[in-house]
């Protein structure tokens, strides 16, 4: 892992893909690589399935457990190019996660945070609540990486505990099996839908460098989507716009 980290920070190497230890790629990531200079705190971005058949992100999944409001509106603004260079989506939906919907809810990190980022020249669609998050009504989550980390757990929970019951119910009976039989194509697509290996790896955004977090059980499939991604990430240089958007904050800080 260290020597493909030295090959980025080299610049031999555009990006890393590793399914190995999520703590050790991350403290690699950071004092290895390197932060982008301007960039307080990096942010690993893993992806969960959304009922759109799509992806919504979640910034941070788990980096940093504290956080301020400048970190919330870097891991926004990053998170923005990201899901515009690599995923695609042309105008990104950013929400911030809430115990409310309503602005002005939550603790004062996210009074703050939502201050500044309803001012960001990004799609800001304002809190959003636990419950909505794979529903499809936002791209991007922002969140502190210990509630993020929570999010991310819980939802791979909900996910293999349905999957389980639907096994279970089916199996129960006769009429379950024959039922099963009958629905055998529908539920293997639900199944690869909620498959961790269909939606590659997490970035880590911050750092000087492509650096993607593969599961740590990924098949050949998760780990070939993981490698597209960083070629996407090389290809629509995400480095250079993230340092485009340091600085521009500068100067509108200097202002």
């Amino acid at each position: 892992m260290v020597v493909a980290l030295r090959l980025v920070k080299e610049g031999k190497a555009d990006a890393v893909v590793s399914a190995g230890n999520t703590g050790a790629l991350l403290a690699g990531g950071l004092f290895v690589v390197g932060r982008i200079k301007g960039i307080d705190r990096p942010c690993l971005c893993p992806a969960i399935p959304n009922v759109k058949r799509g992806m919504t992100i979640i910034a941070d999944g788990g980096a940093n457990a504290d956080c301020k409001p400048r970190n919330l509106v870097e891991f926004a603004a990053m998170t923005n190019i990201y899901s515009k260079k690599v995923l695609g989506i042309e105008n990104p939906r950013i929400s911030l996660a809430n115990v409310g919907a309503e602005e002005g809810k939550g603790n004062d990190l996210m009074k703050k945070s939502y201050e500044e980022l309803k001012n960001m020249d990004i799609n800001f669609i304002g809190n959003l609540e636990a419950r909505d998050v794979i529903n499809a009504k936002t791209d991007v989550i922002v969140c502190d990486g210990f509630t993020g980390n929570i999010l991310l757990k819980s939802a791979e929970g909900v996910a293999m505990s349905v999957m389980g019951l639907l096994k279970e119910t089916f199996l129960s009976s006769t009429k379950g099996k024959i039922g099963a039989m009958l629905l055998k194509d529908d539920l293997r697509k639900l199944k690869s839908f909620m498959d961790y290996a269909e939606y590659g790896g997490a970035p880590l955004l911050g750092v000087n460098g492509g650096v993607i977090k593969a599961h740590g059980s990924s098949n050949s499939k998760a780990i070939k989507n993981a490698i597209n991604q960083g070629i996407k990430f090389a290809q629509g240089n995400v480095l250079r716009d993230i340092e485009e958007f340091v600085q521009s904050s500068k100067e509108d800080n200097e202002e």
